[in-house]
């Protein structure tokens, strides 16, 4: 299997085609030689522009082509949203066929994608539909705290739907899984509760008695070192200081929150689930800031230093 690495451009009116150019502008010419990069060549010609780096491209890029061309930087656009899910379908087909060892992605706009008719909440959900699952899971990984969510992008009341037993154990099964492969011989999970106090007895309300605690009592009798639930005003701070290596969060803010205010231009954001590897920063496309030179790529480093680690097991 291969050890390269696909970086996909990401929204081309956003930040996402100079994280990329940046990044790759500080690679030694080895990893340089294990990358390639899926999006519009003449927009990353513009990103270096902007970046004021020189570049060559040529053995580099998949060039894809923008209805329209180089599209203004900043500006909604429903041709970004569409090129950028044609650049991530371009990777998954060459992750599948073995060609690249991960993915790594640039952000991309939501509003953008599905004004071009596709309609995914995120990379998540796209991911799992382009390699025919039925879902995948969302961890963002830090050097201190690692978390994955029960669900992401839904509304709050449709997250607590959602948390079923067999979704949470699932979500278990998924963190423990990654965890050993990226070398812990038996991952520390904590599972969040989903009401403050995990719901006092009944005092505010059952999901956590009914909806969590099943699934704990599931994962432990598979043999997983997995305890909860755990208030979420505190079991972050636990994990942060050492006595978990992974929380399950039950929705997106209770994981996101946390995570982002310690590790935010470090965490990578890594699916789960599929039969391909990706990373990801964990930043949107910052269209205030996009065709300025101001775009900040520690998180791209960060996303494509984990991926190097998942491509590099894979080759093996």
């Amino acid at each position: 299997m291969s050890d390269t690495i696909g970086i996909t451009m990401g929204d081309p009116a956003g930040v996402g085609p100079e994280i990329t150019v940046r990044a790759i502008a500080e690679m030694s010419e080895a990893d340089r030689a294990r990358t390639r990069i899926y999006g519009h060549r003449q927009t990353l010609e513009k990103a270096l522009e902007s970046s004021g780096l020189s570049l060559d491209l040529d053995p580099l890029v998949a060039d894809i082509e923008i209805d329209g061309g180089v599209l203004p930087w900043g500006k909604l656009d429903a041709r970004a949203g569409d090129a950028a899910y044609r650049f991530i379908a371009s990777a998954v087909s060459d992750a599948s066929a073995d060609k690249i060892g991960c993915i790594v992605t640039a952000p991309i706009n939501k509003e953008a994608l599905n004004l071009a008719g596709h309609h995914y909440d995120g990379h998540t959900g796209m991911l799992a539909a382009l390699t025919g699952q039925r879902s995948a899971f969302m961890l963002l990984a830090s050097e201190r705290l690692k978390v994955i969510h029960v669900s992401t992008h839904v509304s709050l009341k449709t997250a607590i739907d959602r948390a079923t037993p067999e979704r949470i154990l699932a979500t278990i099964r998924a963190g423990n899984d990654h965890l050993k492969r990226i070398g812990y011989k038996k991952p520390r999970i904590a599972v969040a509760g989903i009401n403050p106090h995990c719901g006092e007895n009944g005092l505010f309300g059952t999901e956590d008695d009914e909806q969590i605690v099943p699934a704990v009592e599931m994962a432990r009798a598979e043999g997983i070192d997995v305890a909860g639930p755990i208030s979420a005003d505190t079991v972050y701070y636990r994990a942060y200081n050492g006595a978990f290596d992974l929380v399950v969060a039950q929705y997106h803010d209770q994981g996101h929150i946390p995570i982002k205010l310690v590790a935010f231009d470090t965490a990578v954001n890594v699916s789960l689930g599929l039969p391909i590897d990706r990373t990801s920063v964990d930043h949107g496309t910052a269209f205030d800031i996009a065709g300025t030179g101001k775009a900040n790529h520690t998180n791209m480093n960060a996303a494509i230093a984990y991926a190097r680690k998942l491509a590099a097991g894979r080759a093996r």
